[in-house]
């Protein structure tokens, strides 16, 4: 395994097929880590050490020549076969708007019904990652507003608290891309976990005892992404909540949060190979699921500044004590590759004013001469955050490949009609 993985951590997700390559580079310009190996024309290769597992080079390859290696679609097929296992499946909100795509409806289409009653069908309980990344914006928007009230207001904490700019932490291509290239700066990352991250406890914890009420090491929890480097991110070996959990109450099995990740084309894989047409099933809601409510805040995370978006209505509710006017907010939306903004803040105590700044970064390198300015000590901003891929989780890895390379601006607009 790589020196730049963690042990036990799922490295060389994506690989080039040498028979299939012609050498013709399109990988190397969509790679935003500089992690493709190989002269223009000749078979090219992933230098795993460096690769972030994004998958950006895999939906773009012109010649279907580099393969997501991980396949765990027969694994989740005998767990929902096997009549003790207990199959949560948590479902990202960029897959409700690609999934279709993957069964001949238009590109952007949203299918959440259908989608709910295909997962029903093939025998998931259901936790729609929504609701945690409701939860992420309330821990990540909390976390900026206790540094604003301490290095920007002067108050007195006690609570450790990371620098500013504080940097989001949703993106696990970002994330290992800060790691490898930056890691003087990895105090700037959030320290709330990603909506997968928080996902499995709560499903293995709350879901086991309140909502299915089985046993939590029954649970198997298969998360559905848009991304192929989540299930890298769910491999990581920090990410052992609810086995720490369950352990202080005297249970002894290990297990990871998230057990296993489907991208939204495994998922149609697996839906197919069940028969299961979304096109014709029947649909179905979860109104009686408290791990299957949510807000707008949650969905607009699969297009870039939609976490952003989130954050400051938190931030400045907590710091106003009133709405953000303009809830739709303008100035972090579009598909511009930095976006920023100076967000004026009347403070509801002491009616003194301050100026937030925040950055939005779609597209991993375009993060550089920011990072360049955290470095030197002169970043004008106190939030940034990052999505390694164009336009969001939306253009993820893991989502349909469009021969024609467009789709992905079909499920954009899904999130955010301009």
């Amino acid at each position: 395994m790589s020196k730049s993985y963690q042990k036990n951590e799922l490295d060389s997700i994506i690989k080039i097929d040498e028979q299939k390559c012609k050498g013709c580079d399109t990988c190397t310009a969509f790679c935003p880590a500089d992690a493709i190996d190989g002269a223009y024309g000749a078979v090219h290769k992933i230098d795993s050490s460096r690769c972030l597992q994004c998958g950006q080079c895999l939906i773009n390859c012109p010649f279907g020549a580099i393969d997501d290696t991980v396949d765990a679609v027969d694994l989740v097929m005998s767990k929902l076969k096997d009549g003790k296992t207990t199959v949560v499946a948590t479902i990202a909100p960029a897959v409700r708007v690609a999934l279709g795509e993957e069964f001949g409806m238009e590109p952007g289409k949203l299918v959440t019904e259908q989608m709910y009653g295909a997962l029903k069908e093939a025998g998931f309980k259901i936790m729609d990652v929504n609701f945690a990344a409701d939860n992420t914006i309330m821990e990540e928007g909390t976390e900026l507003v206790h540094k604003i009230q301490k290095y920007v207001l002067g108050m007195d904490s006690h609570e450790e608290l990371g620098p500013l700019p504080q940097f989001t932490s949703c993106c696990p291509a970002w994330v290992r891309y800060m790691e490898l290239y930056s890691p003087t700066l990895r105090k700037h990352l959030s320290s709330a976990k990603s909506p997968q991250g928080m996902a499995g406890p709560v499903a293995k914890i709350y879901g086991a005892s309140e909502i299915w009420k089985v046993a939590p090491e029954s649970i198997f929890c298969v998360g559905i992404y848009p991304c192929t480097a989540k299930k890298m991110e769910a491999s990581r070996p920090e990410f052992t909540a609810a086995a720490d959990y369950w352990k202080k109450r005297g249970h002894t099995a290990t297990y990871q949060d998230t057990d296993v990740v489907l991208t939204t084309r495994d998922l149609a894989r697996l839906l197919k190979k069940l028969n299961i047409d979304i096109t014709n099933v029947k649909p179905a809601e979860e109104k009686d699921n408290p791990l299957a409510e949510y807000t707008g805040a949650g969905t607009i995370f699969g297009a870039t500044g939609g976490v952003m978006e989130a954050a400051l209505r938190t931030a400045y509710f907590v710091l106003t004590g009133e709405e953000l006017s303009q809830l739709k907010y303008e100035p972090v939306r579009g598909l511009k590759e930095v976006k920023k903004a100076d967000v004026p803040i009347k403070l509801k105590n002491s009616g003194k004013e301050i100026t937030l700044k925040v950055a939005v970064v779609h597209g991993t390198k375009n993060v550089e001469p920011l990072l360049e300015e955290v470095k030197d000590g002169k970043s004008p901003y106190h939030f940034i955050e990052v999505m390694n891929c164009p336009g969001g989780c939306v253009n993820g890895g893991g989502q349909p490949i469009n021969p024609m390379g467009t789709s992905w601006t079909g499920k954009f607009k899904a999130f955010l009609p301009w």
